[in-house]
């Protein structure tokens, strides 16, 4: 993995202590030209711009990442508590922010969550409910910005579910929607995959997928509807991604 540019430098030394317990290698630069002088071969996989001492250099900075031909994501801006106010107008130069004084808890979460969703595949291909975001390209899942460990047919069934939310399905619809027509397992298959589901979800997002007595299962409530993004959004990153595995 590239390392992450990070700015000041030297850093403070928060920050510089979060980012080595997230695990990221990282390089400071003073700007964007040395950004540019330092970047390596392979381009840097993202950035953490702390704003706290140079709030006008440290914007200068996140808008020369983005007008690039190739502009740099993830981008992950660190701001004061007081210069919440001065993030409206520019969201369109990061990805996420959190604040100096909560960088020992959020960074790292905050981090693996930009990595995955990361800033070079189509938001298009996302479908999003709460917490829970679904690549129908890569195959990949997460919640609450961690990724999923999931089989195959787990996450077909997880898409399936998640994008026809608030609708019911009895075990045999989705047996034959999901496994398909010609397999002739039984439907305690689906109760199986629905307890791996949850359990993948955890305890806290296991509701997502609700169990309909005598009938059988449903994603969600009903009412909602997927959104499916467009491509100028927020795309994917390929270097930092899990992917389904096969059973």
């Amino acid at each position: 993995m590239e390392p992450l540019l990070c700015y000041p430098a030297p850093p403070p030394g928060e920050l510089a202590s979060a980012l080595d317990a997230a695990g990221y290698p990282w390089t400071a630069v003073d700007g964007a030209p040395q950004a540019a002088a330092a970047e390596p071969a392979g381009g840097w996989s993202g950035a953490v711009v702390y704003a706290g001492a140079n709030p006008a250099q440290a914007f200068a900075l996140c808008r020369a990442l983005r007008s690039g031909e190739a502009p740099l994501g993830p981008l992950l801006l660190v701001v004061e508590a007081r210069q919440l106010a001065d993030l409206a107008m520019r969201e369109e130069h990061f990805d996420d922010f959190c604040t100096s004084a909560s960088l020992s808890v959020e960074l790292a979460a905050r981090l693996a969550r930009l990595m995955w969703l990361g800033a070079r595949v189509d938001r298009e291909s996302l479908v999003e409910h709460g917490p829970l975001v679904l690549n129908v390209e890569t195959y990949q899942a997460a919640v609450a910005g961690r990724v999923l460990d999931l089989t195959y047919m787990e996450y077909e069934l997880l898409k399936f579910l998640a994008t026809r939310p608030g609708k019911v399905f009895t075990r045999e619809t989705l047996l034959s929607r999901v496994w398909g027509y010609e397999y002739y397992g039984g439907a305690r298959t689906v109760d199986v995959h629905i307890r791996r589901l949850r359990a993948k979800l955890g305890e806290e997002h296991a509701h997502l997928i609700q169990t309909v007595r005598s009938v059988g299962y449903r994603f969600g409530q009903g009412g909602w509807a997927p959104r499916w993004h467009q491509p100028s959004q927020l795309p994917f990153q390929q270097h930092s991604q899990q992917t389904a595995q096969p059973e």
